[in-house]
């Protein structure tokens, strides 16, 4: 079967004027529909042999049908194969290994695989992962992240500072945030700087678990680093001061944040406002709503935030 499906590629390259790509995905498409997954990573292998290079796509039709099979051999060889055959690996990729390895209690099997990927191509080794560390945290599996993780401190792929921020904003999003601590501690500790994004990750899993002192404390350390805040950081402090009741402290912020240039968001300006109002402080309120309208179109909004996601 597998000879005669690639006989009839080879022959609809020659007749067709559809791109080779179409007529290969839809061949492959067609053998995972139909749960043929051994010939269709067959195929794949005989294309390459015949000079013929497919895109992420053929290859993530595999890897979403083997996940849905349950077929972690085939699952783990086509990752491997998109790897180094499409010299990148895109998130979705990962977000796929990542849902379909969500059943797998085997850490030894984890921890082969993670090598045998460090082996293949080691600056984009370090990317991938990375992008199945960040995967894992999206399906809340933090166990197996966290093997991911320490396992690269005995690769040549060492964890860096992307490594080091996605682990943070996993733990902190969980509210595992003395788990956090530790490993920014240890970040340090590995010379490597943390950034915007790090300190970021820190004050805002702080603020949620209401430790203002320790936002405080890291704002402070920021500024002594000479890492640059942003919008991002001083929105949960100018908020957590204001409900705190000292507006004071929220108010200097956001002058200090203006001072900045840093334009201000919507939300920063409501934020303010509501807790102006409920400290009677109506006159300051009115004051600050009367600028946020005579400014509306120059403040960041919600379409600004996406935009920065997306890129």
């Amino acid at each position: 079967m597998h000879d005669r499906i690639l006989n009839e590629i080879l022959s609809e390259l020659e007749n067709s004027a559809i791109s080779c790509e179409k007529i290969c995905i839809s061949k492959i498409d067609k053998l995972c529909s139909a749960g043929d997954l051994t010939t269709a990573a067959r195929l794949l292998r005989s294309l390459r042999e015949q000079r013929i290079f497919l895109g992420p796509r053929a290859y993530n039709i595999l890897l979403q049908a083997a996940g849905e099979q349950d077929d972690t051999d085939i699952l783990l060889h086509t990752f491997k194969d998109l790897l180094v055959f499409c010299n990148s690996i895109k998130s979705a990729s990962c977000q796929i290994l990542a849902k379909a390895l969500v059943k797998e209690s085997d850490d030894v099997f984890l921890l082969k695989f993670v090598r045998e990927v460090s082996e293949l191509i080691i600056p984009i080794s370090a990317i991938t992962l990375n992008r199945i560390i960040f995967a894992f945290g999206e399906f809340r599996q933090i166990d197996k992240a966290l093997i991911i993780f320490e396992e690269m401190k005995n690769l040549k792929c060492k964890p860096d500072l992307v490594t080091y921020n996605t682990i943070l904003v996993i733990l902190g999003r969980c509210g595992q945030v003395d788990d956090m601590l530790h490993k920014f501690a240890e970040m340090k500790e590995a010379n490597i700087a943390p950034d915007t994004i790090s300190y970021n990750t820190i004050i805002n899993s702080l603020r949620k678990v209401g430790r203002l002192d320790l936002c405080s404390a890291f704002f402070k350390e920021m500024g002594e680093r000479g890492v640059q805040p942003d919008l991002q950081t001083y929105t949960p402090l100018i908020d957590n001061f204001g409900r705190s009741g000292n507006i004071e402290e929220a108010l200097r912020l956001f002058d200090e944040m203006k001072h900045r240039r840093i334009r201000p968001s919507i939300y920063v300006y409501r934020s303010l406002i509501s807790n102006l109002n409920k400290m009677g402080k109506l006159k300051l309120a009115t004051k600050f709503s009367n600028e946020m309208d005579a400014c509306l179109s120059g403040l960041v909004g919600s379409k600004d935030f996406k935009r920065k996601r997306d890129k």
